[in-house]
């Protein structure tokens, strides 16, 4: 039988400990996005999200981020598609800075993509705000497209300068 003293002392060292265990908990449910915009040469190190709740302020800053730099134009970008990527960086290296290429896109920098024969699609997810164009430094395409499509989100492609994801239907090229 226990006594009352060691119950006690059982119970204070649990109250102890709890407050440390709910951190850690918290930690672990915190989203955060390291991010380089390679053509405006901007960088963005942001948590966005805590234990399911989203920083409505560090979105918009993601949003003017990974804006139309052609016609700098700003969309809100989908957030199942920020957290596909935050994901992927979470795997692929939580110190590692993720390169953008494109993130959102305006239809005149679309147009003016495909009319240079960069061969993107005329209703391309970027026009919504749906897909990002990314590579990791130290990280091989080749790789990032391994850990992108274990998370079967979405359109997930690999090109030689970069990886696209996307929150669209699932499918892989």
């Amino acid at each position: 039988m226990i006594s009352r003293r060691s119950f006690l002392k059982v119970l204070a060292a649990g109250a102890a400990v709890y407050p440390f265990k709910n951190a850690m908990a918290a930690k672990k449910n915190e989203k955060i996005l390291n991010l380089h915009n390679t053509h405006t040469g901007e960088n963005l190190e942001i948590k966005y999200c805590i234990s399911g709740a989203y920083d409505h302020e560090a979105l918009n800053e993601i949003n003017y981020f990974l804006r139309c730099h052609y016609a700098n134009e700003i969309k809100t970008l989908d957030v199942k598609l920020l957290d596909l990527l935050s994901e992927i960086q979470n795997i692929a290296g939580k110190d590692k800075q993720a390169q953008i290429i494109s993130g959102y896109r305006s239809v005149a920098y679309n147009e003016y993509l495909r009319g240079i024969g960069k061969g993107v699609s005329k209703n391309s997810l970027h026009l919504q705000g749906l897909a990002i164009d990314f590579t990791i430094s130290g990280v091989s395409n080749h790789e990032l497209f391994r850990i992108a499509k274990s998370f079967a989100a979405g359109g997930v492609g690999l090109y030689p300068e970069f990886v696209h994801i996307d929150t669209g239907r699932i499918r892989y090229w």
